[in-house]
């Protein structure tokens, strides 16, 4: 970037740089360091707690993202230090630490997944251990007396779980510690994290200016609601999408968002819609002119393309059209073996096997509604039994939907 930015490209970066952020602290700062022009370090930590990221630690790496598009440089931290600590942020029961080989495997997927996002030729990948693993228990003893107990109580969940006395182990005190060391060790200018990360990410920022450092700007994001558009998205939960999926569940659980929930998606995960055209496409929205599922489309296709390429997320848009649309080949769907007695199933039966009814009870409903289709025909026939052999795209809804053979078993 070049040396004393124009004020026009330092509000450019800045509007940017704040797209669906919750809060930059300190906006000022920030603006200071940018009109400098200097390549600025940028750092968020993920803890490898599980094998894959999904969409919602994606807001973070998209963010991570438009600053390496504006020329600075991206440290993605793994904590592979602080994984086998457990963080406790929101947390109101003690985490169970990971072990030293559940992190190390979780992280090297990490290092692979987060190039469908960041570029990788930008991208500088660090362990925590790197500086932890050399600290003697004398430097982290030292490390703790640098805050008290009352100030470690200010944080929300720990101050909420001491007052209904429930347990806060001593080494998760020592978790926001770690977390703002890393700041120091990497002399990071900005950190990003979760809002529920506020309390970590301003630990950095103290311990920064009791080490001598300028203390790091800190942008919190906010959580993605997951599928339920309630919860934030997790794997716990069952409502999030996988970056690892295959293109055509990125397409057909994208398509069951609801469209309140479509503009909160958009300004955090799409970089093809801009906020200006986004109040542009609320307008149509509004009018009556665009269908939401349409723009919905758009926002599932380009996710897969993101995650996938543009090919595979063509053919899943057409798979998803083809089932529920009824346009095109429902060959594009994904072939799923389902295993059956050599009798077969009835028709409600089977819909549940294959999980798209939660019951049997529920799957008898939606045929008297008659809201479930065969290759996109109306089943009207509830005793219907399929038997191995049997080949084709089961529908319930307009929403739920597989393309499935039935093998014996």
């Amino acid at each position: 970037m070049p040396a004393n930015l124009p004020t026009t490209d330092v509000a450019s970066a800045l509007a940017l740089i704040g797209r669906g952020a919750d809060e930059i602290l300190k906006t000022d700062e920030l603006a200071t360091r940018l009109q400098s022009g200097r390549p600025l370090r940028i750092k968020a930590g993920f803890d490898p707690t599980a094998p894959d990221l999904h969409l919602g630690h994606t807001v973070l790496l998209n963010k991570l993202r438009q600053f390496q598009d504006l020329g600075h440089q991206v440290i993605f931290l793994i904590g592979d230090f602080t994984g086998m600590i457990g963080d406790p942020s929101g947390k109101n029961v003690t985490r169970k630490p990971l072990t030293r080989e559940d992190v190390l495997a979780n992280a090297e997927t990490y290092a692979d997944q987060v190039f469908k996002v960041l570029d990788r030729e930008r991208t500088e990948v660090r362990f925590n251990s790197e500086w932890f693993g050399q600290m003697s228990a004398a430097d982290m003893i030292r490390l703790a007396g640098q805050h008290t107990v009352a100030r470690m109580l200010e944080r929300d969940d720990f101050a909420k779980r001491y007052a209904a006395q429930q347990s806060i182990a001593i080494h998760e005190f020592l978790y926001p510690l770690v977390q703002g060391y890393d700041s120091v060790a990497l002399k990071a200018d900005v950190e990003l994290g979760g809002t529920d990360q506020k309390f970590n990410l301003l630990m950095g920022r103290g311990l920064q200016e009791q080490h001598g450092q300028p203390p790091q700007i800190v942008l919190t994001m906010p959580l993605l609601e997951g599928l339920d558009g309630v919860q934030k998205m997790s794997k716990s939960l069952g409502n999030y999408i996988g970056i690892n999926e295959p293109a055509i569940d990125i397409v057909t659980k994208t398509m069951k968002i609801d469209d309140v929930l479509m503009w909160r998606w958009i300004e955090l995960l799409s970089f093809d819609i801009s906020l200006a055209e986004m109040e542009t496409l609320k307008g149509e929205v509004a009018e009556g002119t665009l269908n939401p599922r349409d723009l919905k489309l758009r926002l599932a296709r380009e996710l897969a393309a993101r995650f996938h390429d543009a090919a595979a997320a063509e053919l899943a848009v057409a798979g998803w059209n083809a089932a529920v649309r009824g346009q095109g080949d429902t060959a594009q769907l994904p072939l799923n073996d389902l295993a059956v007695p050599a009798e077969g199933l009835r028709i409600a039966a089977l819909l549940t096997a294959a999980g798209l009814t939660p019951s049997n009870s529920e799957a008898n409903r939606k045929l008297k509604e008659k809201a479930v289709r065969i290759d996109g025909e109306v089943v009207t026939d509830a005793q219907q039994v399929f038997v191995p052999g049997f080949e084709g795209v089961l529908a319930v809804g307009k929403r739920t939907f597989s393309r499935v053979r039935l093998v014996e078993g």
